[in-house]
């Protein structure tokens, strides 16, 4: 039977933490950026947890990285 392969999108952009949570960089901050608001730009900088819906299908994805 030959090894699962790792999700390489998953892995570039999932981490684990060390309470077994997942962060991820968090969305709209990539462009047309002149229109949002600076606070708004400055809490989008900090990482975002997962939710717990979709912990399982990241932990599939991740396969042996996931532990």
């Amino acid at each position: 039977m030959p090894k699962m392969k790792t999700n390489s999108s998953a892995k570039k952009r999932f981490r684990k933490t060390a309470s077994g949570q997942y962060k991820h960089r968090a969305a709209n901050r990539n462009h047309i950026l002149t229109k949002k608001a600076p606070k708004r730009k400055r809490q989008l900088r900090a990482p975002s947890l997962l939710p717990k819906a979709s912990i399982a299908a990241i932990r599939k994805m991740l396969g042996k990285f996931s532990k």
